[in-house]
């Protein structure tokens, strides 16, 4: 089935989310360590077809990259790589942390499991695919 896969990329930890086969909802799928993300995505595109990648991309608030985007580019070559035949899309991933925080408090996640940076991550990753996909 065809999937949007939505990137939260970060130094140590990625964040990764899912569209349905419709495209219309995204999901949390997983936190993978940065060092392992093209090989993961290498084994997800044997189970499911990737139609397309749309990876946060880091901003200041006067709307220039931020210092974070080097690692994101470097990424970005690593995906181009990898799936030369996938299309990227970058969503500026200003504010996505907050929004994560914000979902797992409505949500009802207790404060501990709040602070677990891969959960953070992954809604991070969601954020981005569904802002994307709510645009299309």
């Amino acid at each position: 089935m065809n999937r949007t896969v939505g990137i939260d990329y970060g130094r140590a930890r990625v964040g990764v989310a899912v569209s349905d086969p419709l495209g219309i909802f995204a999901s949390p799928l997983e936190t993978v360590p940065a060092t392992k993300i093209i090989e993961y995505l290498q084994n997800y595109a044997g189970r499911e077809t990737i139609v397309r990648f749309v990876v946060g991309y880091p901003m200041n608030l006067n709307g220039a990259p931020s210092e974070a985007a080097a690692d994101v580019d470097v990424f970005l070559k690593q995906l181009a790589s990898a799936f030369p035949q996938v299309p990227v899309t970058l969503e500026d991933e200003r504010f996505t942390s907050v929004l994560a925080h914000r979902a797992m408090i409505d949500g009802g996640m207790k404060k501990s499991d709040r602070r677990d940076k891969n959960s953070v991550d992954r809604i991070s990753a969601a954020i981005i695919l569904q802002s994307f996909l709510d645009r299309k």
